[in-house]
């Protein structure tokens, strides 16, 4: 008799655990970013090599504290693909990253996808918005928008604890 209290005891104490794990995961940790106005969409110069704002509409994001591969953001601007490209660096290996499925504007898979059809370009948003992470924007022929944070070589580099490419800005002092 003990025996089955305890079995159904830890099969409570998992089934809550998990199902808390997976809230925490999903939803707990996100919030919504609030549109500040122009300068939430940035892309880097060929000119300048300094980020600059671009127009654009119907601004959705969702960050979270936890992690910085955590930001999506959806948009929408009028400027064209070429117009773009002219301007603004490119960027090369970017890759995604799932948002969670209450996100419903941002889809990994149809942004990947269109990435290598190439009905989709990206372009670096910010080098090393948070140190090792750079913000990658995703631009569609028709306009539509992604953002997403990537890791970079210097965020590789430096969490596997090997030296840095000389590239790299230093790194930022955590001890303070």
């Amino acid at each position: 008799m003990n025996g089955k209290i305890l079995v159904i005891f830890l099969a409570l104490v998992a089934v809550v655990g998990g199902a808390g794990m997976y809230y925490l995961q999903v939803y707990g940790f996100y919030s919504e970013v609030q549109a500040a106005g122009i300068e939430d969409v940035q892309l880097t110069s060929v000119v300048t090599d300094m980020p600059e704002a671009i127009p654009h509409e119907g601004f959705e994001a969702i960050d979270a504290i936890s992690s910085p591969l955590r930001y999506r953001a959806c948009f929408t601007t009028p400027l064209s693909q070429a117009l773009l490209t002219e301007t603004y660096k490119l960027y090369d290996g970017a890759v995604p990253t799932v948002a969670p499925g209450w996100f419903e504007c941002f889809d990994a898979n149809v942004v990947g996808d269109a990435l290598e059809e190439e009905t989709a370009i990206a372009f670096l948003g910010t080098a090393n918005v948070i140190y090792g992470f750079d913000r990658v924007v995703a631009v569609t022929e028709d306009g539509r928008g992604y953002v997403w944070h990537q890791m970079n070589i210097c965020g590789e580099k430096a969490f596997d604890g090997d030296p840095l490419p000389p590239e790299c800005p230093p790194q930022p002092d955590t001890t303070e």
